[in-house]
């Protein structure tokens, strides 16, 4: 899961990225502001559930996430359903999971999956993505049906968080600023970041952990 001190400056950053996807579904009976909001959910779903641990980028990890929150809106509309491969391979990782986890005493990771059922690791994310119960963004209260709102910082907003990030990395060296740079700006794995500093893999996710919380005692310092 992504640091919980860069979480609303991570996701943020990220929304771009939700439009991206949202733009492909558009004319298709489904108010934009309808997929925003439901892209925008599975983005949260993507952030908290990301393990950069995995090596895997973030934008590989979270695309099929936020697909899936989209779909969803049109299956449960009725427009679009859940292709029966999608559902046979949901029910293949379930299985293939409990037979890993009592192999490797602890959960298998995205890519353990996926080499083990010879599918990239966006199906899996995709696929698990799409068996998830749908998050409702209503609730019934005694006296009448209340609407949960998805916060959207303002323009003041994101100056604000860019400023404190722009003066937080002044605290880091040319090494420590690079592997931000490339992990969480340009989306590339450890191994990639690794290969691009030469460096090792665990060195890099060594140095970001240090890295994060130094960001995270600086931000608390300043905010």
């Amino acid at each position: 899961m992504v640091d919980s001190k860069l979480r609303d400056s991570f996701i943020e950053s990220n929304l771009p990225l939700v439009h991206s996807l949202c733009k492909r579904f558009t004319g298709r009976g489904i108010e934009y502001d309808d997929l925003y909001q439901a892209g925008c959910i599975g983005l949260i779903k993507a952030a908290d559930g990301f393990d950069e641990d995995r090596g895997l980028c973030f934008s590989t990890y979270a695309v099929p996430v936020i697909l899936g929150e989209i779909r969803r809106m049109f299956r449960d509309g009725g427009s679009v359903k859940v292709s029966r491969s999608l559902k046979e391979l949901s029910l293949k990782i379930t299985r293939t999971k409990s037979v890993l986890e009592l192999k490797l005493s602890r959960e298998p990771t995205v890519n353990e999956l996926a080499t083990e059922l010879g599918v990239t690791p966006e199906e899996i994310t995709e696929a698990q993505s799409a068996s998830q119960p749908t998050v409702s963004l209503t609730y019934e209260s005694d006296d009448r049906t209340t609407q949960i709102d998805i916060s959207v910082s303002g323009p003041e907003d994101l100056l604000t968080n860019k400023l404190l990030l722009e003066r937080a990395f002044k605290h880091l060296n040319n090494i420590e600023q690079q592997i931000i740079r490339y992990r969480y700006f340009e989306y590339l794995t450890q191994n990639e970041t690794a290969t691009k500093l030469g460096m090792s893999q665990v060195q890099v996710s060594r140095a970001e952990k240090k890295i994060l919380l130094k960001l995270r005692n600086v931000i608390g310092s300043v905010a």
